[in-house]
């Protein structure tokens, strides 16, 4: 008989399940956002000072130094994924680790989702965003997001900063408030529900070419990774004599294959650059490429390995070049299954335009993935920026232009009836 009662009624006329959900989603924005930052910057940092210390006891069973300077190393480890550069015997590296900086981006997006979640019931409700009326709780949680997460940057950084290591406390500040402007502000809004309320009113060729950009990179980052790992295990006795000569055990081994991962984004962002065709440099004066191969003395590190031998080319990695054109042709056409139209010049700009996207994307990772790491010549291991871009862009928008058009072409002779013609 207590299932035909209606659900208890509040004061203000409201069912316990909506008051419950009203004080789920109209949390406290201020502490939320704030405490949400500080958070995100946590979690990873937690990790890497976790690491650092396992380092520390790995290399010598801890019978030198102090536990502190094991959480030193994880901490400067964290500011470098976030762009501080270091000096280590007064040399700058300026690398980043960009597995750290991936880690803490994830850590970003599920932190901001969440945090989007419990402030939904701020401000208008759908029905009063979609009408136009004012809605700042995005931007709102989304700026005080990164005010906590560069407040605790600053912390670490002061704290494990020396006057040996130095740091650069601007730049971690600028690349915390990038990733959470790149990261944290579209999970806040997704996690809100607003980015599903603001994204319906773009036109379907703006969300298609998104997807089209979207599919490019991820293959081709899928084709890059697949690059490397065959070109290491090709030459895997290489990388195994290498890691044999370090010395220090199964510690020393253990710290290698964690740097290994770190560096795993770096590697097959150099992979990309190189199967683009301009390829990278491994030091003052080098040159790796599918053209040609002009190497010197490089650092004792397994995961070179993987580089090409010094000297003439095989006459097969010319053909490299049909790889680009050739992953944005599939995903161009992947995408146009979900996002069909009856128009060839629609297929083709989403297409062109989805691949140029692409290009560029794939571009500026790729000149975030370099920098100094040593002295000396090695002051120059990068892939070639400027280069990667126009190749990127041309083979691409190219590539994505033919697979736009010949999908296209197939769905109008095959399925004309289930396109939509308005579109």
């Amino acid at each position: 008989m207590t299932t035909l009662l209606p659900p208890p009624q509040s004061k203000t006329g409201r069912s316990s399940e909506q008051v419950r959900q009203d004080l789920t989603t109209r949390r406290p924005l201020v502490l939320l956002a704030t405490g949400g930052g500080v958070a995100a910057a946590a979690a990873t940092l937690l990790v890497c000072l976790a690491t650092g210390l396992a380092g520390w006891y790995l290399t010598d069973g801890g019978s030198h130094g102090a536990p502190r300077y094991g959480l030193r190393v994880g901490a400067l480890s964290w500011l470098m994924g976030h762009g501080s550069g270091v000096s280590i015997d007064g040399v700058a590296v300026t690398a980043m680790p960009l597995g750290i900086t991936l880690l803490s981006a994830w850590a970003i997006w599920r932190t901001g989702h969440r945090l989007g979640a419990s402030v939904a019931g701020h401000g208008p409700d759908a029905g009063g965003i979609a009408d136009g009326q004012r809605d700042v709780v995005v931007p709102l949680a989304a700026s005080l997001f990164a005010a906590g997460y560069a407040v605790t940057a600053v912390a670490t950084a002061t704290v494990a900063a020396s006057a040996s290591t130095s740091p650069s406390v601007p730049r971690v500040v600028l690349w915390s408030l990038l990733l959470c402007l790149v990261v944290g502000v579209p999970a806040i809004a997704a996690g809100s529900g607003r980015a599903a309320i603001w994204t319906a009113a773009l036109p379907v060729s703006a969300r298609a070419t998104a997807h089209v950009a979207r599919r490019v990179v991820l293959l081709w980052l899928l084709v890059s990774l697949v690059g490397f790992l065959v070109a290491l295990v090709v030459d895997f006795s290489t990388a195994a004599n290498v890691m044999g000569q370090l010395g220090g055990g199964g510690g020393a081994v253990v710290l290698v294959v964690v740097l290994g991962l770190v560096l795993l984004p770096n590697a097959v962002l150099f992979s990309g650059s190189y199967l683009l065709g301009p390829g990278f440099t491994v030091g003052t004066g080098t040159l790796v490429s599918p053209g040609g191969v002009v190497l010197g003395a490089l650092p004792a590190f397994p995961m070179l390995a993987a580089l090409p031998d010094d000297g003439p080319v095989p006459a097969w990695t010319g053909w490299l070049v049909l790889l680009p054109p050739l992953v944005a042709f599939v995903a161009a056409a992947w995408s146009q299954w979900v996002w069909p139209t009856a128009y060839y010049v629609e297929g083709a700009v989403r297409g062109a335009a989805g691949g140029i996207m692409a290009g560029v994307l794939f571009s500026v990772a790729a000149s975030l993935s370099g920098g100094a790491v040593g002295p000396g010549r090695m002051r120059d291991v990068a892939p070639y920026a400027f280069d990667v871009l126009l190749h990127a862009v041309t083979a691409f928008g190219i590539g994505g232009l033919v697979g736009g058009l010949v999908v296209t072409w197939w769905q109008r002779r095959t399925m004309p009836v289930e396109i939509e013609l308005d579109q």
